[in-house]
Order: structure tokens, then sequence, then C-alpha cells
């Protein structure tokens, strides 16, 4: 090993590692080369063949597919919806290993993991006082969930959790958290993290490589499996101009999601490059990583250069550790604007200057909308339906452009010029202004900006995602009501995604766009209001807001807010979880549990669960938000004793399988081509009447008739959630049949057991199927030659008339075929943790 360098601690050269090759290693695409960083000090550990690390280094544009890749992470980051069950998975791995008569405190975390709790927190009271009255609420119907995670961190001795309060995960991950350079275990190495929420690419801003990953392959990570994929598409982003005047962070993420996912960059690693990079603020970076989900990404990485340093040094990170991520990185050729000799699969080029005003919506994040379109394109998406056309809901909210500060202030000068004018926000509009991290706020109050935005309600709700997750609480007095049959009203917002029912139940249409603009609608009241005009009157130029963050001369301080209330809980003490016989909330996971059959084996004569179209998304399969009222998860809770008003939120029962079972998908918005009726019922072949989904999966289940899905394009958008994959696998759902997958939940599916088969063809291969049909679907193969992408053959029959379609089964590389072979990743982790 003629690479290895320094003695304490020790680093992988990767240039002489690629020159003992004759490999070039500025033709290298920087992703790869930090992957192939930690694929040598893995081989290095021992926990790599050097084959594999010639693999990566033998990447070439055309090669996506063609290898499989691993490399071990060195960091897990989690927030608490989908951290806790995964802690519940280890506790539950910890009672397997004790069944077996072996030390349970041998299954422990190999990597660093942090949990940052901020999912949990609700919007329920908005304005003066609103954060205080939140919080009481918050660790009211959460202290259960939360001492568990106080057990959870003295019982895993790598583990880190950020109480509540504290901010949005991604946004707290930069400040505080996240290192260019990681040292472990002796090893120097470019920091790499995988997270359990897809936003985690926000961290590709500072030049770390990391991405969202599902809660299974997470704990597999946790356990010290190297993380497995499939050798990317690798493509470069040309930026070159620079914003307009006026333009802030959401402007060019909005512009840029829509344009990459047009690009159908699904899957790929990104590469920014390009003079226009060193016009972006840090701050915009990570805005535009962060929407990598948006635009399908894997990941969106920045350079790490100078202006990331100032930025971490600018939150409180050590000078010395800084200039030491610089000599590693300049060591493995890797900071600065690096861009030119690398070749990539293509190039896609973006002029910043061309990026103008607009708003994404109403219903997709790509759906990119000029400002000066956005009441045609509102009255046009809804023609026929009864419109309403108000703003009940303005928030300034989420991981994207809650810390952006620039964007920020522009905000809170519209507001106090709005003030100054004597405008106020029409009574129908609720205001919420739920921060990325409590430094955004300190230097809006520096400013002197937070009083206009209080002033217009904008008062601080919650230091966490709010709305942006759909917990939004009530809408103002009365609207909710005024809008149950269906009349269609807006939420603006300054988040990542705004599908449909996603915010609000009440609300089916949803706009993104920047902080000010959020301000500026609540203003309006409307939709179709003329919002150039009043930006006209009342938004700052663009020398207003570099004026007033000039004069800003104070910097991030060191130290945890602890709420009094996370300091009164128990703090749980010993290597297993005593589950209570009597908890709504925590219920011992059934994933450890002996399989009858692998799931890799054909499936005969099986009946469709559901037939879905195109852009089904995670929110659709497994639902985030507050648990309706009448709903079978509400049903189930109601009849042991929970009342309709302590229901809560599926986010908050995901360590109770029964309820989450209840809840897949029981997203009120999703249309089954089974029935008429729109919403999580279904039906059963051949004339069965429309039933709750679970009730059905459960009569095929007593019938021992497999069930499948059949869905279009782009299926399992959104967020990295696991539970899309577990409640799937838990209905006893043997395969999804898409014409497309998105990365995340393709992966979660295999880890469960569950197999995604892609159709391919041009044609729409279920349009045949409707509300009266009988359908069957048949496929064949022999287990015991299967490979990555093996062609299949489906058998389909609807109504009698018989085809046969092109599939594709969308296991990506050996090692999930093995894993198929064996089970589901969870018997791979209880295999493993027996042996150890």
């Amino acid at each position: 090993m003629d690479w290895v360098r320094g003695d304490g601690p020790r680093w992988a050269s990767v240039p002489d590692y690629l020159a003992g090759l004759g490999i070039n290693a500025v033709a290298l695409p920087r992703s790869v080369r930090i992957v192939l960083e930690a694929a040598l000090v893995g081989h290095a550990r021992g926990q790599l063949g050097a084959a594999e690390c010639e693999a990566i280094a033998r990447w070439r544009p055309g090669a996506a597919g063609a290898a499989e890749w691993r490399f071990p992470v060195t960091r897990v980051l989690m927030q608490d919806a989908s951290g806790l069950p995964l802690l519940a998975d280890l506790a539950a791995l910890r009672d397997e290993v004790a069944r077996h008569g072996r030390d349970p405190a041998t299954v422990d975390l190999a990597v660093p993991a942090a949990l940052v709790i901020d999912h949990s927190i609700d919007a329920d009271n908005w304005g003066s006082g609103a954060l205080a009255r939140n919080m009481d609420v918050e660790f009211a119907r959460n202290g259960e969930r939360y001492a568990f995670a106080r057990w959870a961190e003295q019982a895993f001795a790598s583990l880190q959790v950020v109480p509540p309060g504290n901010g949005i995960v991604h946004q707290v991950h930069l400040e505080r958290i996240a290192e260019l350079v990681s040292v472990h275990d002796g090893w120097a190495a470019c920091d790499t993290v995988i997270g359990t929420d897809s936003h985690t690419t926000m961290v590709n801003g500072l030049g770390v490589l990391g991405w969202g990953v599902g809660g299974i392959e997470a704990e597999a990570a946790l356990l010290g499996q190297p993380l497995s994929f499939a050798a990317p598409e690798v493509i470069g982003v040309e930026l070159s101009g620079t914003p307009r005047p006026g333009i802030y962070g959401a402007d060019l993420a909005l512009a840029i999601t829509a344009r990459l996912r047009a690009e159908k960059v699904v899957g790929a690693f990104l590469e920014f490059f390009g003079l226009g990079v060193a016009t972006l603020a840090v701050a915009d970076r990570n805005s535009i990583a962060n929407m990598a989900p948006e635009y399908g990404a894997t990941l969106a990485l920045f350079p790490a250069d100078d202006a990331v340093l100032a930025y971490l040094r600018a939150h409180c990170r050590d000078d010395s550790a800084l200039a030491a991520a610089r000599s590693h990185l300049e060591g493995q050729g890797l900071f600065g604007a690096i861009g030119e000799g690398i070749v990539y699969d293509r190039v896609i080029r973006v002029d910043l200057g061309t990026i103008a005003p607009a708003l994404a919506g109403p219903s997709l994040p790509h759906q990119h909308v000029p400002l000066p379109e956005v009441a045609r394109g509102f009255a046009a998406a809804y023609e026929g339906e009864p419109i309403d056309g108000r703003v009940v809901l303005a928030a300034i909210t989420s991981c994207t452009n809650t810390a952006n500060l620039r964007s920020l202030v522009a905000a809170g000068l519209l507001a106090r010029a709005a003030v100054t004018a004597g405008m106020r926000p029409p009574p129908h509009v609720k205001t919420v202004f739920a921060p990325g991290s409590r430094a955004a706020t300190a230097a809006l109050g520096r400013c002197g900006l937070l009083a206009p935005l209080e002033a217009l309600g904008f008062a601080v709700a919650a230091y966490g995602c709010g709305p942006c997750v759909g917990n939004t609480g009530n809408l103002a007095d009365g609207i909710e009501d005024e809008l149950a049959h269906g009349r269609i009203a807006v939420a603006v917002q300054s988040g990542n995604r705004n599908f449909e029912g996603r915010i609000h139940h009440a609300i089916r249409a949803a706009y993104l766009g920047n902080p000010m603009l959020v301000v500026a609608y609540a203003l309006a009241g409307r939709i179709d209001s003329d919002i150039e005009a009043l930006l006209a009157r009342i938004a700052p130029t663009d020398a207003e807001v570099d004026a007033v963050l000039a004069a800003d001369r104070g910097e991030a301080r060191p130290g945890w807010h602890l709420p009094e209330q996370w300091l009164a809980l128990p703090q749980g003490i010993g290597s297993r979880f005593a589950w209570s016989g009597s908890s709504t909330f925590f219920v011992p996971p059934p994933f450890f549990q002996d399989r009858e059959a692998p799931p890799l084996r054909p499936i005969a004569d099986a009946r469709p669960l559901l037939v879905l179209g195109d852009a089904v998304t995670t929110d659709h399969i497994s639902p985030v938000g507050a648990i309706a009222r009448d709903s079978e998860a509400a049903a189930y809770l109601g009849a042991l004793g929970v009342s309709p008003a302590d229901v809560g939120s599926y986010s908050a029962r995901r360590v109770n399988h029964e309820v989450m079972l209840r809840g897949t998908f029981a997203n009120p918005r999703l249309r089954n081509r089974l029935v008429e009726a729109v919403g999580p019922v279904t039906r059963s072949m051949p004339a069965g009447t429309p039933q709750p989904i679970h009730i059905v999966a459960e009569a095929y289940r007593a019938a021992e008739r497999p069930i499948i899905v059949l869905a279009g394009h782009n299926y399992g958008a959104g967020s990295a959630r696991d539970w899309a994959a577990k409640g799937t696998a838990l209905l006893g759902i043997r395969a999804v049949l898409a014409r497309s997958f998105e990365r995340i939940h393709r992966a979660n599916l295999v880890a469960l057991g569950v197999l995604p088969i892609l159709i391919e063809g041009g044609e729409d291969p279920w349009s045949g199927i409707g509300v009266e049909s009988t359908v069957s679907v048949s496929i064949d193969f022999d287990p015991g030659t299967a490979t990555p992408r093996m062609a299949l053959a489906v058998a389909l029959r609807v109504d009698g008339q018989a085809q046969t379609l092109r599939g594709r089964l969308m296991a990506l590389t050996s090692s999930e075929i093995a894993q198929l072979s064996r089970g589901t990743l969870f018997d791979v982790c209880r295999d493993d943790a027996l042996r150890l």
C-alpha cells in the first residue's frame, strides 16, 4: 500500500494510487475521487478488497451500472421521524441477540451518528408567544418518544442527540456538525455522510459528499456494513453568469430544479463547476444542493473553497481544524474551483443570469412558474373546479431557505416597509415562521428585523420543520370548514416540497418561493393578486439588503439550546430498552421475525392491490402529517383508548407498526384506478366492494393470493421514507411494477424484500384497467440465475385479455440480489449480529 501517507493520522493518497494504475487523477470527477478515498481507507482496514477500489478508480463515462461500488461512510445523520424508528429497530435487534444467548451490547454503532429532533413540533399556535406554547405542546405529546431518545443516547456511545428547539436537521448539520475532513480510527479522510432524510444533500454545498438513504440502509451502515450501490452516471453542471438583482437562493434553486428534472438526472452524481460558482454565496449553494431529491439526483456536489472555509469559521469551526482540512483537500487535489480537465458522462450548462423571480407549483417542486404567470397558471391548473384563490397559509419554513440570511434579511426589510405603510395580512392568512437555526433569528434580531416580521404575524413558531412536513396545525378560524367541500385555496411557503395534501389536508394547491415572496403573498392574501405591483412598492433593493448584511458583525455562538422540559426527562439506563406492553407509541418492531421464503422467487396469478398513475410520492404511500380522525389508524388507536384529540401524527407513531400498516397508502388524495373514490380505499377481485386498503390486503393474505402494486412513472418520489417500504412489505405486497422508480424508494423496497420491477415500453400498460376490471399478473423466472437488472417476462391478463410485458428486475447490484435471495436487509443485519 505505497499510497498510504502520514502516521498521525494516516491518509490514503488518491493521486498516488491513481498514478500507480496509470490513471490521470485530474480527469476523474471529484465525487468519484472522494468515494475512492473512502474505499481505500476501507481496504487498508480490511473492510474492502483491492479489486473493489480499482473498480471505482476505473470509472469512465458510459460506465453507469457496470460495477458495484462499496465504501464505508464516516458518519450517519438522522432526524427524529426516521431516526427514532431506526434506533427502535436496533433496540429490537439487541433483544433478538439476547434471545439467542448473546450479549446485546455487541449491537452497537460502528460509526458516529447524530440525531437532531426537529420533525415533531406543530405550528398549532402562531403569532406572539407561539414558540413557547408550541414547545409545551410538543413535549406533552412526545414525552415518551423523547425519553426513548434519552435512553438511546446513553445506550449507544457514538450517538449524539440534539434536543428539540435547536433548528432543522440539515441547517444544524451545516452549522454545528459537518466536517470537511474527519478523523476516525487513526485515519483522516474527506467527510462522507448518509442521512435518513433525503435533503441530507444540503451538505454538498460545503463540498461534503453525502446523500439521503432509507433508514434500513442507514441501519446497516451504523452496524459497520459498507454502503453499496451501482456505479453512477456522473454529470457536470457548469454554472456561468451572475444572478440578476433581486434574485435569492430559492429563485436559483427552483429554476435549477426545473431544469435538471427536465434533463433526467435521476440517480446521478452531479458536480457543479464553472465561473458562476464563485458568484454564489455558500448559503445559496446549500439551497441548490438541498433540492437534489426534487430534481432526482443522488448528490449535487459543489467545491470546497475559501468561501466554504469562511462560512465554517463564522459558525465556530476551529481555525487549526480548518487549516488541516484545507491541507488534506489540497493534497487530494480537491480544494477550490476544480472543473477543467474533468471528464463527465455529460455536461449541463446553466446561465445564472437568465434566472428570474418565480414560484414553483401548484403541486410539484419542478413546476416552475415565473411571477407574471402565477395567477394565470393557477386558474389553468384548476379549470372547471371550485377555485377559492385565497392564500390561507404563508410559511417561512424548511431547511432550504430559513437560514439563508440574505433571503431572510430581504423578507425582514419588506416586512418593515409594509409595517411602515400600515399594511397587514388579511385575517384568513395563517402566518408561520419556523427558522432553520437559532443563529438565523439571532442575526435578524441584531439587524432589527425580527420585530417587523412579528408585527405581520411571522413570530417564531418553531425551530423545526413545521408546515414543510405537514405539521401545520389548524388554519385560521372557520377556514377549514369553508374549504371542506373541495374549494381550492393556497399555501405559499419557502419549502422544498408541495405535493398535494402534504402541507395541510384542506389545502390542495401549494407554491414554493423565497421568504420575501412568502411575506408578500401573505400581505396580498390571494394567489391571483398583482404581486409585482406590490413588490414594486415595498421590496428592498440589493443595495439595501447588502447594507444590512455589511453592518452585522455578529457571529454564531457555540452551545446547544437545552429546554428545561428536555432536562427533566428520565435519562434511561441499561443496554436494552424496556418496552411497555401498554404503549401506543412504542411496540417492538416485527422486522427481525423469520420469513417463510426468500423474496426472490416467482409470482403466480397475483392480484393488484392498487393501480396507480404517475408521480406517486412517498407522501402518498406513507403520510407523515396528522392522522385524520376518520381514518383506520385513528379507529385502531381509539379502540386502545386514545382520544381523537391525542391520535397525533403518523410521524410520531412510526414505532407502532399496527398504526403505520393502517396508514400505508392513507393519503386522502390517492387516486386508484380500481375504484371511483379518491382516497385510501381499494377492492378485491373479481367484484369486491371498496374497503380500506389494509382490510383488502388481509383478505388476500387469508386466501393465500399474492398481491402487487401497479404504477406509472417516478414511483416513490419525495422523502427518504423507509416506512413507505416497510408499510408496503407489511401489507404483504410482493412486488411493485412501475414505469420508473425514484432512487431511494427503489432501494428501500429491495431492503424490505419487495421486488421493484421496471416495465419497459412507451405505452401505459395499465390503461385498460378500470373500476370493474379483473386483473392477474404472473412473473416466472429462475431465482438461481438472477442477476442485476435481469430481464423478465410479465404475463398480464385484464378481463380475460392476455399480453406479455417486458420487465426488468431493478435490483442494481450483486449485493442486492444476494440479499433478496436471503431475505430482507433486516435478516442480513440479524444474521451478521449473531455471528459476532
